[in-house]
């Protein structure tokens, strides 16, 4: 009975230390404005990454944004400072997607040039617009696909290491209603008025 508790005990340690761990580990996440969008209709999304809390703050970041509609409704990729520092690109479109995003910034305390350790921090943005014309897909599916994140370990020196390894990559959706279910849902409101 007493192996069974330790057993027990010890696994639940184990998740607890993994879920503490996943709190603080490297991760890329959309933030999304509006996540439905109607035909012709737009949103912001904002693209951030976090980091783990031992290091000091966010150096750099390489990556393409992959989707399933291939260049369709983007706009205004623009980098978010402080990350849009020398040597950086808000990327391309390209056939899927968004490639060449470089986000970065200085932390160079010999001049009295300090990074923003801001944890989560937002890198980059863009504007997406949803279709207006067929064929209607059910959503845009989005997400990242990293080959560089760095960050910097400490304060006081420009000294930066890769925590690429475990990173959680971004995925996001944004839905689309189907255009016959808008266009019921304006017959409704119109035979409502009607009625009144």
């Amino acid at each position: 009975m007493s192996i069974r508790t330790h057993a027990t005990g010890s696994i639940v340690l184990s998740v607890l230390g993994l879920a503490a761990a996943g709190a603080h580990a490297q991760r890329l996440n959309f933030d999304i404005a509006n996540p439905t969008l109607n035909p012709g209709e737009s949103t912001i999304i904002t693209l951030t990454a976090s980091f783990p809390s031992g290091d000091y703050a966010m150096a750099g970041v390489a990556l393409d944004i992959v989707d399933n509609l291939g260049r369709g409704g983007f706009s205004d990729l623009a980098l978010i400072a402080p990350m849009n520092g020398p040597g950086t690109s808000a990327g391309s479109l390209s056939a899927g997607g968004i490639d060449g995003i470089i986000a970065g910034q200085l932390n160079f305390p010999t001049a009295g040039i300090f990074a923003d350790p801001t944890n989560p921090i937002a890198l980059w943005s863009m504007t997406f617009t949803a279709p207006t014309t067929p064929p209607f897909l059910p959503m845009l599916d989005i997400e990242t696909r990293t080959t560089r994140f760095d960050v910097y370990v400490d304060r006081d020196s420009a000294r930066s290491e890769s925590r690429l390894d475990d990173l959680i990559e971004a995925h996001a959706v944004i839905n689309f209603p189907a255009p016959g279910s808008a266009a019921i849902l304006g017959f409704a409101a119109v035979a409502l008025r009607r009625r009144r």
